[in-house]
């Protein structure tokens, strides 16, 4: 019976399960059946091998325990209960399987099962092939047991809590394995070695882990190799490694050290970012053809980009030490170039803007040291999703080539030296008008995977070995990441959450002129920021159609006039300022969104007043009128002075003005000059002519 990959929905008939109990293969996966399932319901199916029940909508719950010690009459080969919510109260695991002798495939994943690693599933079923228990909360030591067990040769312990070290015979009692995943637990300490000589063992997974050593040297048939998010340190390509078979390789997240080897490895795929890697770049990285992905970032690379003739799939290069100007003979990638954080220089080449680069989907140059002015050439990139060129030197105009990209999603000019106006035509650019489900920066495109036959035919053993639908294995399970600064933060975007993000950053630029009211045509944008530039004019009202604007950012330019009392509307605002500009009249009421925003918001505007101002704009009498004259008055005169008052308080101003001018004329040699000659000045003059008085006066009185 096998009604798999359907619609069914509501509960699985009893009839149709209970009745024909000459059953041997039940298979009921991926339908939309919900409540509670029994297996009661196969207490007389004496002949039954084979049950597969995995939901489709994670709405199906199954439930082995309600016949107290009931030993089934049949004897399973493949048991798959998948995404079920397995025992749902108590989490255990199914007690009957203490009594089945010959199953060869065991799948309960997804089913958030407790307690130990149940060692006696291998030692009951000598002869399992697969044993697949991912993604239950199994806690403890992972032992196996002490006999040798050839048969198995697929084990997905992963996404447990299992912890502590694994046993040094692992790879002596499980010989012939060849999937491995043990990622996502708490395992640490040493990777055994006899682990490092299972010469059968072609999938390994032990990422996310605390393991601190490695040792795979005799892992001849290694395809898929991933160790990342671990304490792994030492030189990894030091070691003679025989990776002769090898096609992926993620060695990120960790403390390796030392460079990468001269001689070529046929990869798909190269991950060994975020580690203490350093010296330059081989060629032969850029020039496999059979690379898709290499993520060299976080790293302490050094040199050039040596030319490269193969366009892949994604190149990050980002926050190395990477210096020169980036070569003419480089290829741009197929779908992701990101070179953020070195120290490239010179402008961007021409030749990797061109019609063959019309697939790039993103274009990350950021925090570097290029110059010039951006290219016109750079309107051929017609698929491009993410422009990201902050924190350079550009200079000049705004390519009105730019509004040629409509895809746009995500533009970042910031922190630049920009001028002249913002294009008028920046609302051809997409912004999230035109919507893409693409998928793109979410899993590898099908060109990616179909170009290789050795990759494909890869995957396709995979596919056998571990047929689950949520495999890692057989996708790519990394997602672009896109670092993006909106809400006075940077966020990473990674995704299909990308499909959803939508910013345009000018910010610290040198532009000029009146804000575009086109830009107003943008209705789904989230992040808008503008500002230490030298806009003018006034805010446009039609700033009040961006209903999805989560942050505006205006200030620090020469904006004038009252603030649309229309962006009220904008209901989704966290983050709004317009300070630092020339802006004048009330500011916008506080209520809705902008009952959130506090003076901050508006500072730096002498002409702005309301609340949450200190401004008040009600207009008050600025007229004194007299005060009364009280009954009990003095007759004194107003002008007359509290002498007792008087004379300390001019006495003391009296002194402060000798020492303050003592004090500059001692401190400053140029004042005290001039002082001196102002006195001596005065002094002549006032003495010839009081000299001269006294003279005829003397020859009057004594002729």
């Amino acid at each position: 019976l096998d009604i798999s990959s359907n619609r069914f929905i509501g509960n699985v008939s009893s009839n149709l399960i209970a009745s024909p109990t000459s059953l041997e293969y039940i298979d009921l996966s991926y339908n939309l059946f919900e409540g509670l399932f029994s297996f009661s319901l196969l207490a007389n199916h004496s002949k039954l091998e084979v049950i597969i029940l995995a939901s489709g909508n994670n709405k199906l719950e199954i439930e082995t325990e309600n016949l107290a010690d009931w030993d089934p009459s049949f004897q399973l080969k493949v048991l798959i209960l998948r995404h079920c919510y397995l025992n749902k109260l108590t989490g255990n695991i199914p007690k009957f399987l203490f009594h089945q002798r010959k199953l060869e495939r065991i799948d309960l994943s997804h089913n958030n099962l407790k307690g130990s690693f149940p060692i006696w599933l291998l030692q009951n079923n000598t002869g399992l092939r697969e044993l697949n228990l991912r993604n239950n909360s199994f806690v403890g030591k992972f032992h196996l047991p002490l006999d040798r067990y050839e048969s198995i040769v697929s084990m997905d312990v992963s996404g447990n809590q299992l912890d502590g070290q694994l046993q040094e015979n692992s790879g002596k009692i499980i010989p012939y394995l060849v999937y491995l995943n043990l990622s996502r637990n708490r395992f640490e300490g040493y990777l055994p070695s006899s682990i490092g000589n299972m010469s059968n063992l072609e999938f390994l997974d032990l990422s996310f882990n605390n393991f601190s050593v490695e040792s795979l040297a005799n892992c001849t048939s290694l395809t898929i190799l991933k160790v990342c998010n671990n304490r792994f340190n030492g030189e990894f390509f030091s070691k003679q490694l025989k990776l002769e078979n090898l096609l992926s390789l993620k060695l990120n997240n960790n403390q390796f050290t030392g460079t990468l080897p001269v001689v070529p490895l046929i990869l798909f795929y190269l991950d060994i970012s975020n580690n203490n890697m350093s010296g330059t770049i081989p060629r032969w990285i850029v020039n496999n053809t059979y690379l898709l992905t290499l993520d060299m970032s976080n790293n302490s690379f050094e040199g050039q980009i040596p030319c490269g003739q193969n366009s892949l799939y994604l190149l990050d290069l980002s926050h190395n030490l990477l210096s020169g100007s980036m070569p003419s003979c480089l290829n741009l990638p197929a779908r992701h170039l990101r070179l953020q954080g070195n120290k490239l220089t010179g402008a961007i080449p021409k030749v990797v803007l061109n019609s063959r680069s019309a697939s790039l989907l993103t274009l990350d140059l950021r925090d570097n040291n290029f110059s010039g002015s951006i290219p016109d050439e750079i309107g051929a990139l017609s698929s491009l999703r993410i422009l990201l060129l902050r924190g350079n030197h550009f200079r000049g105009r705004i390519p009105s080539q730019l509004c040629w990209l409509n895809k746009i999603d995500i533009m970042d000019l910031s922190k630049n030296s920009l001028s002249g106006k913002i294009p008028d035509c920046f609302h051809n650019i997409s912004f999230g008008k035109t919507v893409v489900s693409d998928h793109a920066y979410n899993r590898y495109s099908s060109f990616a995977i179909s170009s290789n036959m050795k990759i494909a035919s890869t995957f396709q053993r995979l596919i056998e070995w571990n047929n689950e639908e949520d495999n890692k294995w057989t996708e790519y399970d990394d997602q672009v990441e896109i670092e993006f600064v909106t809400k006075y933060r940077s966020n990473l975007y990674s995704g299909d959450i990308l499909d959803y993000m939508f910013g345009l950053d000018l910010s610290c630029n040198k532009l000029t002129s009146s804000i575009p009211q086109e830009l107003g045509e943008l209705s789904s944008l989230r992040a808008l920021n503008l500002s230490y530039n030298h806009l003018t004019s006034s805010i446009s009202p039609t700033f009040s159609h961006l209903t999805l604007l989560e942050s505006l950012d205006l200030s620090h330019n020469n904006l004038s006039g009252e603030t649309p009392s229309v962006l009220i509307d904008l209901s989704f605002l966290a983050v709004f300022t317009v300070a630092y500009n020339n802006l004048s009249g009330k500011v916008l009421d506080m209520k809705a969104q902008f009952a959130t925003f506090d003076k901050s918001s508006y500072e730096g505007n002498p002409f702005l007043c309301g609340q949450p101002l200190e401004n008040s704009c009600t207009k008050e009498d600025k007229s004194h009128p007299s005060p009364p004259k009280s009954s009990n008055a003095s007759e004194g005169k107003w002008y007359e002075v509290d002498l007792q008052v008087f004379f300390p308080s001019f006495t003391a101003s009296y002194i402060i003005f000798l020492l303050g001018t003592a004090t500059l004329l001692y401190i400053h040699p140029y004042w005290q000059q001039q002082c001196f000659n102002l006195i001596e000045d005065f002094k002549y003059r006032c003495y010839y002519p009081i000299f001269d008085t006294l003279k005829k006066l003397s020859n009057r009185l004594y002729p």
